[in-house]
């Protein structure tokens, strides 16, 4: 496993496009060597491989489904009544990409 330093983590920020402060870092790095340690921890459980991975703790079937109804969409108008910002009859929003 790789090992969490400062410098990894500061390379993983930048891919991700943020910065963070000194003490961040600081606090984020011990953060990680507690989950370290947890998934050591559980390494050592013996037999543990035999085991299907769980992506819910508890058994949980869905036994009735609604109706899928269609319907009309929304006239144009109505959808963009209360838009607050449009542009060329569509919903204009932000930038989240930089």
């Amino acid at each position: 496993m790789k090992k969490i330093t400062k410098e990894v983590l500061t390379d993983a920020a930048n891919r991700l496009l943020f910065t963070m402060s000194d003490e961040q870092y600081a606090k984020l790095e011990d953060e990680f060597k507690i989950l370290i340690k947890q998934m050591e921890k559980i390494g050592e459980i013996s037999d543990l491989d035999r085991y299907e991975p769980m992506t819910f703790p508890f058994d949980c079937t869905t036994t009735f489904m609604r109706e899928d109804v269609p319907e009309e969409p929304l006239p144009r108008e109505v959808a963009l009544k209360n838009a607050g910002s449009k542009q060329d009859e569509q919903i204009k929003l932000p930038k989240v990409v930089l």
